[in-house]
């Protein structure tokens, strides 16, 4: 019974960091461009685009 003791909140703080680190995802824009790193597999190495230009040079 004592293992419950320690269990549980062990359990409540895991969620709850999970639930922080979501919201800190959420937040600084992780889930903004769902589909471009979709597209981007499919297009040649040597395509640079606006937004990767400075990671191309």
């Amino acid at each position: 019974m004592i293992i419950l003791s320690i269990l549980i909140p062990a359990a409540l703080a895991l969620g709850l960091i999970g639930l922080l680190a979501f919201l800190w995802a959420l937040r600084s824009g992780q889930f903004d461009d769902l589909e471009g790193a979709a597209e981007r597999i499919l297009l040649p190495d040597n395509y640079i685009t606006d937004n990767s230009s400075d990671l191309k040079k």
